[in-house]
């Protein structure tokens, strides 16, 4: 069955909302009196078990660790310059909450190079190094897993991409 959804137990995959995560296995579970197959989906980083109906896995966004070809994409735009839009910030801040849940590395890192703040640049609001921190951390652990680095080396990649930029 694994063989037809395209996952099997110890892959890495990313879900939207919460980043990368190992698949342990596939259960099957009983709920409500329905007999239902699950991903087993753990999360290390948040210390957190997900369990995704393999009938919902695809509508959920679960999706394999992105290519190089992808992630160099990501990176790409990352190099780019900040098209941080002059909305309210409430309206940019949902924008970018959109964008991190979206789970598509090319908008997380959009995100993160809008939010980049270099020396000598005015201090960011809470709220804006509350999402920044947010999708660098997504970006962090997608952009390791790709590389297989740790994710300490990642950060320190990823922000001397942005320095540079």
């Amino acid at each position: 069955m694994s063989e037809k959804i395209g996952f099997a137990a110890g892959d890495l995959v990313v879900y939207p909302t919460h980043g990368v995560g190992k698949i342990l296995g596939i259960e099957e579970q009983e709920i409500a009196g329905y007999t239902l197959n699950v991903f087993v989906v753990h999360f290390d980083k948040d210390r957190m078990t997900l369990r995704v109906p393999l009938a919902k896995a695809k509508v959920s966004g679960l999706r394999r660790l992105s290519t190089r070809k992808e992630m160099d994409a990501a990176l790409t735009k990352l190099k780019g310059r900040s098209r941080a839009k002059r909305t309210m910030w409430s309206r940019r801040a949902q924008e970018y909450e959109q964008k991190i849940n979206s789970g598509d590395p090319a908008s997380i890192a959009e995100v993160v190079r809008d939010l980049y703040r270099n020396v000598g640049q005015p201090e960011q609001s809470y709220s804006e190094r509350q999402i920044y921190q947010a999708a660098l951390d997504r970006l962090v652990r997608e952009f390791a897993a790709v590389e297989k680095i740790d994710e300490d080396t990642a950060a320190r990649r990823l922000e001397q991409m942005l320095s540079a930029a």
